[in-house]
């Protein structure tokens, strides 16, 4: 079946709050959980969707899934469609941040603002490169050593070390999960490349990008906020790739503030 023409997946979502819509998108091989301690300051204010996408977490999908963009993209609008949201402030983080550059350049009516985490304009050879490490360990080492090395990639060394509770509980949790989906989906966005289409966008952004991020150089995060007119960025130190995890507290006032001030220009160009 062409991509885009699997069969439609209703998505499990959380739905928390009132106010200015802020749908979260979760990456690869993840689920709305890795918004759980962000979502609780965003819903005092706005009203927050957190979807599992398709594949992941509680959402299913056909096993002719081919996890493309126009498929993720046709998941959303069905999403907002259903919960009868015009437009929303779109948030991903990781490969989420990825999807949600894609919909706002495809359906900008339906994004009144963009916030990508740990995102880029372009996978590029040193992503490809960690995500083919990965899909290597897993096949040659088996599950223990497949977590092990995500752990090693994903995290801030000192925040590992003082969640080695939640550590042992991601090497427990990779034993058991299907993988096929977060496959597929890393297949697509080795070959994501927006470059040519960022210069485009014409809504208020906010990059968030950390410096020691060994799976997103942090490069990409000057890069968008150079190629994308207007944008706003943050910059986190001593922090991975999964920053809603490691920094939640960051990640939530980075995103009120930007919601904020979107809005009130907003009201004032209206006003």
């Amino acid at each position: 079946m062409p991509d885009g023409e699997a069969a439609a997946v209703e998505l499990y979502s959380q739905d928390e709050g009132h106010g200015p819509v802020v749908l979260l998108l979760h990456g690869v091989g993840l689920s709305h959980t890795v918004w759980k301690d962000v979502m609780p300051s965003l819903a005092e204010e706005f009203r927050v969707i957190a979807p599992d996408l398709r594949g992941h977490g509680r959402s299913k999908a056909a096993a002719d899934a081919a996890y493309g963009f126009p498929e993720l993209e046709s998941d959303l609008l069905r999403l907002l469609d259903r919960k009868k949201v015009d437009a929303a402030y779109v948030v991903g983080h990781s490969g989420g941040a990825l999807l949600a550059l894609r919909f706002a350049l495809d359906h900008p009516e339906r994004v009144r603002g963009l916030v990508m985490v740990s995102g880029a304009a372009y996978t590029d050879s040193h992503t490809r490169s960690i995500a083919q490490r990965w899909t290597d360990t897993y096949r040659t080492d088996g599950p223990d050593a497949f977590g092990l090395r995500i752990l090693k990639d994903l995290y801030y060394p000192d925040w590992i070390e003082a969640h080695l509770d939640f550590a042992d509980q991601v090497r427990a949790a990779v034993k058991h999960q299907d993988l096929g989906p977060a496959t597929k989906w890393s297949e697509t966005m080795a070959k994501f490349d927006e470059k040519a289409r960022v210069p485009s966008l014409k809504i208020p952004t906010l990059i968030v990008q950390a410096m020691d991020d060994q799976v997103v150089d942090a490069s990409h995060g000057r890069i968008l906020r150079q190629s994308i007119p207007g944008a706003q960025i943050r910059i986190l130190t001593e922090t991975g790739h999964m920053v809603p995890l490691e920094r939640p507290r960051e990640t939530a006032e980075a995103i009120v503030g930007f919601v904020r001030g979107a809005e009130s220009t907003s009201a004032t160009a209206t006003g």
